[in-house]
């Protein structure tokens, strides 16, 4: 039972909500007892709130095709939302001007009274419009992307079911699938060159209004990102073309050798080099297969993971299928008022998709053991160290893929978990340098940008993979990552985890129970500590320089050659 808010209240109803924030604001805080109040009812309305956002979210996400849920979803993003957000400004002012904010206690307030205030020195009435605008646009990305279907050989497919005939031995087969897939989204290259650029415009306007050179400048103090600079971002980019991509290079050579090619197709990066049928870890159509068996890993890597991984149930907390008209994808959300994960994926019966179930599982992990502080605003941490939480889980079951695979398929498993961790990272390296490029490139045109993409494109994955006929693929390559067009400049973050989950990973292979035990720890802190003291309760570094990455892309080198090709 809420103690604050009316028992019914509807957070579609901004009616019914205006009053309760208004009183918020017009409340006395003349002590420190009243301050503690104060936050705690703060926190129950945004909880109530953040919760019912959620779920229209995530019913969005799940029926894109639906006209009711579209509509309800739009409702909030264009009524609800904007009201809300000139009120989360006065509370955030509210409470840095009170004069008993500098008087909680540093270990669980100071990184919020940091990051709020941050939020206040960049809110502007004229940007609240501009935020729904761009929420509704990334809408039409979405429904764009729900509606790509191809046919193919008798029968319909979305294009995240399509991938499975990717990984086919059969080399007209990945071919016939490859190309069906690409020319679908070429279809809508024009359109959704389109949207971007709406975005883009829209982002420029928005950092203009605050006072920003750039978006960029915009977005790091709206992310909060206060431990690290773009400077870093650099240094992460220069580590990674300098140790990832000679491997990845050694690799592809590799791949095409043993599949006897004359040179290596976009097609042929996803099957076995030595022609074995590919992984097929579950049956498409139960995918309560694939839950039951990554439970089992849970119970294994801990009784305790295990426990909270069975709380998790069909319906109310994962959407897993892949079926038409649902955005592609996968995530985890928060329901803050239940206290319940929920993750969303599009499980087509590939490894990738334990690889999902096994990442999203983490940041539930995360979730589920900071749920329990009072306050909703200082349950989630920052984004570098959310990634860890999910990235460590795939790493550290690694040692269970019998769970789905017998020795030999299990081994291939482990193979393409590292050798896909090699790879990922010249990737986010790639979406992560874009972004720089493109939002200190304000008035860039579409001809522009595809050559600063073909640029930074060449720099990480040199010219190891023939695109001979599929230049247009190439270039829109970056099209399909959903997080350019829904969250920009979140990438880096997933480089910056994958550090720390393989730092978690090597801990964790010398010491198992306590390198686990140091994890869980830091997952219980969610968002108190600053992201630096995440990381040392973890027991990892936090630093994303050459001096960390070298010997972490030596460790995978190592182990690649433990493991048959």
């Amino acid at each position: 039972m809420s103690a604050f808010i009316p028992p019914k209240l509807d957070c579609s109803d901004f009616a019914q909500l205006e009053p309760i924030y208004q009183a918020l604001l017009d409340r006395p805080i003349d002590s420190l007892d009243d301050m503690h109040q104060w936050l705690a009812d703060v926190s129950e309305l945004q909880a109530a709130v953040s919760e019912y956002g959620s779920r229209c979210s995530i019913d969005h996400s799940c029926h894109t095709d639906d006209p009711e849920v579209e509509k309800r979803y739009m409702h909030f993003v264009e009524n609800v939302q904007p009201k809300i957000k000139p009120f989360g400004f006065e509370v955030s002012k509210k409470y840095l001007g009170c004069g008993y904010a500098d008087h909680l206690e540093p270990d669980r307030f100071a990184v919020m009274t940091r990051e709020w205030r941050a939020s206040v020195e960049i809110y502007r009435d004229q940007n609240v419009p501009l935020q729904t605008q761009g929420t509704k646009t990334v809408t039409e990305y979405d429904k764009l992307s729900g509606e790509m279907l191809v046919d193919f050989r008798g029968q319909t497919y979305t294009l995240q079911q399509l991938g499975r005939f990717i990984e086919e031995p059969d080399r007209d087969t990945r071919r016939e699938a490859w190309e069906l897939s690409t020319n679908r989204r070429l279809q809508d290259r024009d359109r959704i060159d389109d949207i971007y650029d709406r975005l883009l415009k829209l982002r420029a306007e928005i950092a203009a209004n605050a006072d920003f050179d750039n978006y960029r400048s915009y977005q790091w103090k709206s992310n909060c990102r206060f431990d690290y600079t773009p400077a870093d971002c650099d240094r992460f980019a220069d580590a990674v073309a300098a140790t990832c991509v000679p491997v990845v290079d050694e690799l592809n050579r590799r791949r095409r050798e043993l599949l006897e090619l004359d040179s290596l197709r976009p097609w042929d990066l996803s099957v076995d080099v030595r022609s074995r049928p590919p992984l097929r870890p579950f049956d498409p159509d139960n995918v309560g297969e694939m839950v039951d068996k990554v439970g089992t890993i849970f119970h294994r890597i801990s009784p305790v993971l295990g426990e909270q991984y069975g709380e998790l149930e069909m319906g109310r907390n994962l959407d897993l299928d892949s079926r038409k008209g649902k955005r592609p994808g996968g995530y985890q959300a928060s329901l803050e008022m239940a206290k319940q994960p929920f993750i969303f994926m599009n499980a087509a019966g590939v490894h990738r998709d334990v690889e999902t179930m096994l990442h999203e599982g983490g940041h539930a992990f995360h979730y589920m053991a900071a749920r329990d502080d009072p306050l909703v605003f200082l349950r989630h941490g920052p984004l570098e160290f959310c990634e860890v939480a999910s990235m460590s889980m795939e790493l550290l079951a690694l040692d269970h893929m019998d769970a789905f695979y017998d020795e030999a398929d299990a081994a291939r498993a482990v193979r393409a978990q590292i050798e896909g961790t090699v790879r990922i990272l010249p990737w986010i390296a790639t979406i992560d340098q874009f972004q720089h490029w493109i939002y200190t490139h304000a008035d860039h045109s579409r001809e522009e940008r595809t050559v600063a993409w073909l640029e930074i494109y060449g720099r990480f994955h040199g010219d190891s993979v023939d695109w001979t006929g599929w230049e247009a693929a190439r270039e829109a390559r970056w099209q399909a990552q959903l997080h350019l067009f829904h969250y920009p400049f979140y990438y880096i973050e997933y480089g910056i985890a994958q550090l720390g989950a393989l730092q978690v990973w090597m801990n964790y292979g010398q010491h198992a129970d306590a390198a686990l035990s140091d994890l869980r720890a830091a997952f219980a802190l969610g968002g108190k500590p600053p992201l630096p003291a995440l990381f040392e309760t973890a027991g990892i570094r936090f630093d994303f320089s050459y001096d960390t990455v070298a010997p972490l892309v030596e460790m995978l080198q190592d182990e690649l050659a433990k493991l048959p090709a």
